[in-house]
């Protein structure tokens, strides 16, 4: 297992969403012969039954802004997805482990790294389930490298005014950490699954 910490492991030199490289982080994991991705993402939710320390096996994602490409001087279209084998996997280790899963649900990926406002939330809560800032730029390049890709999101927090508690960057970092133990559990547990299907 090879893991790739996308912010990077320095605080003081954390790596913003909009400028995280994830051709350079995809293209290492193909280098070292990996042969299938999990991004473990920190999400906030954008419904009231979906809830802090739940996880969410999103099955699709939104994105309105361009993402990133490894194709740059040629016209190479892909449908985007997430790998549904993956995706499997990932279900039966979070119900082997437990957890509080949800086994399906759309992502929508804002730029960050401001949160959103109010009113973004709402309208996002008529298409998606849970936010987040990096989960389709990370799918849209594993796909055109080929490399099998699917996520597991943390649902760390509600989104902006879903709730009457202002958001803050602090519950989120709360949140992420509380849910850190949860998602390691996971991951021990894919590791073992994964051999199995």
């Amino acid at each position: 297992m090879i893991f790739i910490v996308r912010h990077g492991n320095d605080p003081a030199e954390y790596i913003l969403p909009h400028r995280i490289n994830h051709r350079a982080n995809l293209q290492a994991l193909k280098d070292m012969g990996v042969t299938e991705v999990i991004g473990i993402n920190s999400t906030g939710s954008l419904k009231k039954n979906l809830y802090p320390g739940m996880i969410v096996i999103p099955d699709d994602f939104i994105t309105l802004t361009a993402t990133p490409t490894i194709h740059q001087d040629k016209a190479t279209h892909i449908t985007p997805s997430l790998n549904e084998s993956v995706r499997q996997k990932l279900i039966a280790a979070a119900r082997n482990s437990n957890l509080d899963v949800v086994e399906t649900g759309t992502y929508w990926q804002v730029m960050g790294p401001r949160l959103e406002t109010k009113a973004e939330i709402r309208m996002m809560a008529n298409y998606a389930d849970i936010v987040g800032m990096t989960m389709a730029n990370e799918a849209v390049i594993a796909l055109e490298m080929d490399l099998p890709y699917a996520s597991a999101c943390s649902i760390d927090n509600y989104g902006n005014g879903l709730v009457e508690k202002p958001l803050s960057m602090e519950e989120i970092i709360t949140g992420t950490r509380k849910n850190a133990d949860m998602m390691m559990r996971l991951l021990e547990q894919y590791i073992a699954t994964a051999s199995q299907i």
